[in-house]
């Protein structure tokens, strides 16, 4: 990645084409779909100075990646549409030389569109012609000049759709700024969409800021629809979001994956230890996924269906649960049984999408 690309806009990228290399891999190899559509609402120029790559190039390039992955393995690929607009003349058409100067598309790919089109006229659009089809899949990209432009309508409406998944870049420091110092009409219509005003909080810092839009998301898309966030630090006064949204539990999956990779890039990543605690969770004695968990296991047994979508609507990896419960497991707090209610081997939790998919009850968990 180059310097001329800022460096927030260089780890939103990185997050886009670590998420769509995972995402286009598993719909090419689900058997049945035939075609994939990708949008970037608001593409701009896709070259930052000299060779700084924004995310229509990136997603350029990883559309080429699965192409020639998969024919070099003598394997068909689904047709993947790009479609590219910003309202920026200019920049769309600087867009359109350099993926010609670079060679980065070829009609084997699918198709590709160069629109200079309003946002707003854009996401009515799609709204309306999108159609619910299992042999279609839909990724949007919106990352806006500000958000007064964006509503949270849209991002329900698209999703109804139900094969349609979005990833959503906001300015939150800025937002969080206005939110903190009176909330000027723009912001406050924009939550209004999403939860009643009366009952949004003051938040002491942009972090409560980020995990409040988040949860007004979760409860106002509904338990169907998965969201999870990646915040992207510029500097210690600044930080902005990515919201992502889907209502296919294998697709959230694999952003989790791409988040967690990049936490780990960037020193935030996983870090489960009961023995060693990190200062940052001296004051609660305990990880903060084990103490979801130990919430979510008491009362009724829970299936490994149970834990798996649990842990991943809570922004965690399977794996990370399977950290935690081996720990219980090992202090003899965990109780693990088969359907049949005999005993399993250890360390056996049976926590991935197949046996979600296909035995959601194979093992049932308790805490002892």
């Amino acid at each position: 990645m180059s310097d001329n690309i800022p460096e927030h806009s260089a780890a939103k990228v990185r997050l886009l084409g670590s998420y769509l290399k995972r995402f286009l891999s598993v719909i090419a190899n689900d058997g049945f779909t035939r075609q994939i559509k990708i949008f970037d609402l608001f593409c701009g120029g896709g070259i930052y100075g000299s060779d700084g790559e924004g995310s229509p190039i990136v997603i350029l390039r990883e559309v080429e990646g699965l192409y020639f992955s998969r024919k070099a393995r003598s394997q068909d690929s689904p047709k993947i549409d790009c479609h590219f607009s910003d309202l920026d003349a200019t920049k769309v058409e600087n867009l359109r030389n350099s993926v010609q100067l670079k060679n980065l598309h070829a009609p084997e790919f699918g198709n590709i569109t160069f629109q200079c089109r309003d946002y707003r006229e854009v996401v009515s659009e799609l709204t309306n012609v999108l159609r619910p089809d299992r042999f279609v899949k839909n990724f949007i990209f919106i990352d806006p000049y500000g958000y007064k432009h964006i509503k949270a309508n849209d991002i329900k409406n698209l999703l109804a759709k139900g094969n349609v998944e979005v990833l959503l870049f906001l300015p939150t420091q800025f937002m969080y700024r206005f939110d903190s110092n009176g909330t000027p009409e723009a912001l406050k219509d924009f939550i209004e969409e999403i939860i009643d005003i009366k009952h949004w909080r003051e938040n002491e810092n942009v972090w409560n800021f980020v995990e409040q839009l988040k949860d007004s998301f979760r409860k106002n898309l509904g338990p169907s629809v998965f969201v999870d966030t990646f915040t992207i630090q510029k500097d210690p006064q600044t930080v902005f979001c990515l919201f992502f949204f889907s209502n296919h539990i294998k697709g959230f999956e694999k952003m989790l994956e791409a988040k967690w990779e990049l936490d780990n890039e960037q020193g935030m990543g996983w870090h489960y230890s009961r023995s060693q605690l990190s200062s940052l969770f001296e004051k609660q004695r305990v990880h903060p996924l084990e103490l979801k968990l130990r919430e979510f296991l008491r009362g009724n047994h829970k299936t490994n269906g149970d834990i798996y979508k649990f842990t991943l609507a809570s922004g965690f990896l399977p794996k990370h649960a399977g950290e935690v419960f081996e720990n219980l497991q090992e202090n003899g707090e965990l109780v693990v049984t088969s359907k049949s209610g005999g005993k399993v081997r250890r360390k056996a939790f049976y926590l991935n999408y197949k046996t979600y998919r296909d035995d959601h009850d194979k093992v049932s968990f308790k805490l002892g």
